[in-house]
């Protein structure tokens, strides 16, 4: 808990949320004219197939996702565009940058990780078109249990190869490895989870909004995700420090538990007197104003 307040977990997964969805909706965009100029089908049918949607949220998704193909148009990118496609990816880079460098208590490196930050992308890229085809192929059955079972190795080492570029290969492999085993675990619990409430999540909010629903759902089910990821990423750093201590045979004493938590009651007992205390003051003040008046 400690670890993750101090990632400020909440503002941080929001923050991956944000960046995540004005990095990749874009490029799910960009992807998705290549895919339909090659003959196959655009990132919104895909969406809509893996997950089953229906009605207003299935119309919702092609709104915002889908590249028109029947009346000739096309995904032409302009330099605006292309502009702020860099922009957007290089700061949910530098976003997901930001976790490591805090979680192992790094250097931050900002802009000059950049290139690792774009192959970092690139990467992002290939994961999501291998996730996308393991559950085309094994996704049909319930829960598409097989897809994320199959699919927890690729996530775990995507974890680890993602750590290591954007910590610009300061955190050693082996390091990383509790986070990326976490990860996958949390990330596949979570993935089933999606494929049972997603469908009725972008229902209720298209059914709401309309088209912009399925940008509210898609921020839910990011920050979903990203928040599975800086608590498995906070997780992931205490395992590997207690296995770095039992490596070095280290023992902690007897008691230590009680101590940390006679420490935490402590905390909390301050905490508690303080706010007690600004309380009653605040009504003392107001009381003399009220006299006074």
């Amino acid at each position: 808990m400690n670890r993750f307040q101090r990632l400020v977990g909440f503002d941080r997964s929001m923050a991956l949320a944000s960046a995540g969805l004005t990095a990749l909706v874009p490029l799910a965009v960009l992807c998705s004219a290549l895919v339909v100029r090659w003959g196959g089908k655009d990132v919104a049918d895909r969406v809509i197939d893996r997950y089953g949607l229906t009605g207003d949220g299935a119309d919702a998704v092609r709104h915002v996702l889908s590249v028109s193909s029947s009346t000739g148009e096309s995904a032409t990118a302009g330099v605006f565009g292309v502009v702020f496609l860099l922009i957007s990816v290089s700061s949910f880079a530098r976003a997901a940058q930001r976790l490591f460098e805090q979680g192992w208590e790094l250097l931050p490196l900002s802009v000059r990780n950049t290139v690792n930050g774009l192959k970092w992308i690139v990467l992002v890229a290939v994961y999501a078109a291998l996730s996308g085809w393991l559950h085309a192929v094994l996704g049909r059955r319930p829960l598409e249990l097989a897809a994320t079972v199959v699919e927890a190795p690729l996530t775990a080492v995507f974890l680890v190869w993602g750590g290591r570029l954007l910590s610009a290969r300061r955190i050693p492999a082996r390091d990383l490895v509790p986070f990326g085993c976490i990860g996958a675990t949390v990330l596949g619990a979570y993935s089933v989870a999606m494929a049972v409430y997603l469908p009725q999540l972008f229902n209720s909010y298209a059914n709401r909004y309309g088209a912009i629903g399925a940008v509210f759902a898609m921020l839910s089910a990011l920050f979903g995700a990203m928040f599975a990821t800086v608590a498995s990423a906070a997780l992931g750093r205490e395992v590997q420090d207690e296995l770095a201590r039992i490596h070095r045979g280290e023992r902690p004493p007897d008691n230590e538990v009680r101590q940390q938590w006679e420490t935490v009651l402590r905390h909390a007992r301050s905490r508690w007197r303080t706010s007690r205390g600004q309380t009653v003051l605040g009504r003392v003040r107001r009381g003399r104003r009220a006299r006074g008046g």
